[in-house]
């Protein structure tokens, strides 16, 4: 077999110290496909997540599978698939029971929200890399219209406005780093969300700061 795997691990940071973490296993191969395995628990709201995501070489998503579980009762479950401007999913929740959507898209979709922390990265991976010109990744949908992602999974678009800040060394618990950042905005135009990503082909979640809910992402191992 021909492909390379990465694990990390990112803890989520709140003002009390550690509030949850994430477990990661990426798969590369030679076409440029990678699959993400994501296991994301919070301490603080008792969700525990599991989430499969395939994605192509341009970082367009494939198709990826969710689980959700909330204070140990299952939430809902489902698979997601992206074929040209077709976005559609087969889901069952507690809340809705058996689901099946169809989203026809304006363009092929550029990026899928998960609410994987890894993959906050993955979204601006087709910008210009032109440091404070604002910018939207369009169409992206998601999974959960929340923001931890503890309701469905169904599909939504969001719209996410972004503005690459530049390039910037990090240090974390799992080293220094040469990333790049971007900062995703609301839309009246403030910022909203902080990422740093490796500066390489694989565009690991070094860092992110989300000052409205008071939380700090961090990587905190890495074996490559």
């Amino acid at each position: 077999m021909r492909h390379n795997t990465i694990r990390y691990k990112i803890l989520y940071l709140g003002p009390s110290g550690e509030r949850g973490r994430e477990w990661c296993t990426v798969t590369s191969h030679e076409s440029g496909d990678r699959t993400l395995r994501a296991l994301c628990e919070m301490d603080d709201t008792e969700l525990l997540r599991d989430v499969t995501y395939s994605v192509d070489r341009s970082w367009h998503p494939k198709d990826c599978f969710i689980r959700v579980r909330l204070q140990e009762r299952f939430v809902g479950s489902g698979w997601f698939r992206f074929a040209g401007t077709l976005a559609e999913c087969e889901t069952l929740t507690a809340a809705e029971g058996r689901l099946h959507q169809a989203i026809a898209l304006e363009a092929p979709p550029v990026s899928f929200i998960n609410h994987a922390v890894a993959c906050d990265v993955w979204h601006w991976a087709g910008i210009d890399l032109d440091p404070g010109r604002h910018q939207v990744c369009r169409p992206v949908p998601a999974c959960s219209p929340l923001p931890n992602g503890a309701s469905g999974p169904t599909l939504s678009l969001w719209p996410l406005p972004v503005v690459f800040r530049g390039r910037e060394r990090i240090t974390t618990r799992a080293g220094v780093f040469d990333c790049l950042r971007a900062t995703y905005l609301t839309a009246g135009g403030e910022p909203s969300l902080d990422t740093w990503c490796t500066d390489d082909p694989d565009r690991i979640m070094v860092k992110m700061e989300w000052p409205p809910f008071r939380s700090t992402f961090e990587l905190v191992e890495l074996s490559r």
